[in-house]
């Protein structure tokens, strides 16, 4: 697994995923793009779910070198303004995890949508499999606004065609004994929970992009 700090070597071909540097090669790369939770705010890099993700994928015979592209902090307009350069890990699957701050920041919803449909469209003209990581409000945001941003994602998805992971925390948010002290970031075993949750989702994804691949 690769944190940002790594990501300007990724890009120009110079490091490695260490859990794949004794084998042969990977079939491909998966870009994880997020915020804190993909970053893995509060936890050991080792401990966040895109490294639990590669060594989930490697023991079950999956050789993907699986990048952390996350940044704490960022929103979905962050998230648009970054995408092109992330472009240049070239990667094969993309996990997209954003709009959380949006939603805690209480920006429109219809801001938020309109930013993930524009990272959709760039990738989808890459010709890029999509992984989206739906996400909830916080209940204290209100009915009104909760309910129009939990419809953001999967509209989203029907309408780009791509992967809908329903909501990205399902069975670690609200639980305090699988998350951080601040009540919003899974500590490490919410992250192996998370990771169990959204692997079904990224297999059918390397299954979707090796069918493309082979035609």
């Amino acid at each position: 697994m690769l944190t940002l700090t790594a990501v300007i070597a990724v890009a120009l071909g110079v490091t490695t995923s260490p859990a794949l540097s004794a084998e042969t090669g990977s079939e491909g790369v998966i870009v994880a793009m997020g915020d804190s939770l993909t970053e893995g705010y509060g936890v050991m890099e080792e401990e966040a779910y895109p490294a639990l993700l590669q060594e989930m994928l490697l023991k079950n015979g999956y050789k993907f070198k699986v990048v952390n592209a996350g940044i704490s902090g960022e929103t979905s307009s962050g998230a648009l303004s970054r995408v092109r350069w992330m472009l240049r890990l070239k990667p094969d699957i993309v996990i997209l995890e954003t709009g959380a701050n949006d939603g805690l920041l209480g920006i429109d919803p219809a801001v938020t949508e309109k930013n993930i449909a524009q990272i959709l469209t760039v990738l989808k003209k890459e010709n890029i499999t999509v992984v989206l990581a739906g996400m909830k409000m916080v209940p204290n945001m209100g009915k009104t606004y909760t309910d129009a941003f939990a419809k953001i994602y999967p509209a989203l998805a029907e309408k780009f065609h791509v992967a809908l992971i329903p909501f990205f925390l399902e069975g670690v948010a609200a639980d305090p004994s699988l998350n951080n002290g601040d009540g919003i970031h899974p500590n490490a075993a919410g992250y192996r929970v998370l990771v169990g949750n959204i692997y079904p989702y990224v297999t059918s994804a390397i299954d979707k992009w090796k069918s493309k691949e082979a035609k």
